[in-house]
């Protein structure tokens, strides 16, 4: 059983080695590979962003963001980032964590839900994001240096949080 709640201070060490494996692949994420530690951790603990992990059997095996996509008269749009330990993808933690976060964003008062950057070749994530109810609403072509595919698309992607619109 997969536990998700809100991440602590404790929880830093288990983030940051995640985030790095997934970061240095350089197929998913526009980060600097060379991130240091205290710059990823703080992008994923900002002030206007709620952090959760995944744990099971004692062990975090991903990690999430939900924030406003944008301030003032956009912040009623959420935007959330995802990252699973390589080796623990495959066992569901994605979208177990996904549904959390819909059902969190809906909590907060959130209407819809943006992810401003999905690598098109990202096939696990394209899947589970069409699966959950999410549309391409935009393509920047060409937008994400991959390290094997060379310069591919970058989708922007949404769905409502509404009830009657999902």
């Amino acid at each position: 059983m997969v536990e998700i709640r809100e991440a602590t201070a404790a929880d830093q060490d288990a983030i940051w080695d995640i985030f790095r494996e997934v970061v240095a692949a350089g197929d998913t994420y526009a980060f600097d590979p060379g991130m240091s530690r205290h710059d990823a951790l703080g992008y994923w603990f900002q002030a206007d962003t709620r952090t959760y992990v995944a744990k099971s059997r004692g062990r975090i095996l991903g990690t999430y963001i939900l924030r406003p996509n944008q301030s003032g008269g956009g912040s009623h749009v959420a935007n959330a980032a995802f990252m699973v330990a390589p080796d623990a993808r495959g066992q569901g933690i994605g979208r177990e964590i996904a549904e959390h976060c819909l059902s969190e964003a809906r909590l907060l008062g959130f209407r819809a839900m943006q992810f401003n950057f999905v690598v098109s070749t990202n096939d696990s994530a394209m899947r589970l994001w069409q699966k959950l109810g999410f549309k391409i609403v935009g393509t920047l072509p060409s937008a994400f240096h991959h390290p094997e595919k060379g310069y591919v698309d970058v989708y922007v992607m949404y769905r409502s949080l509404l009830e009657d619109q999902v």
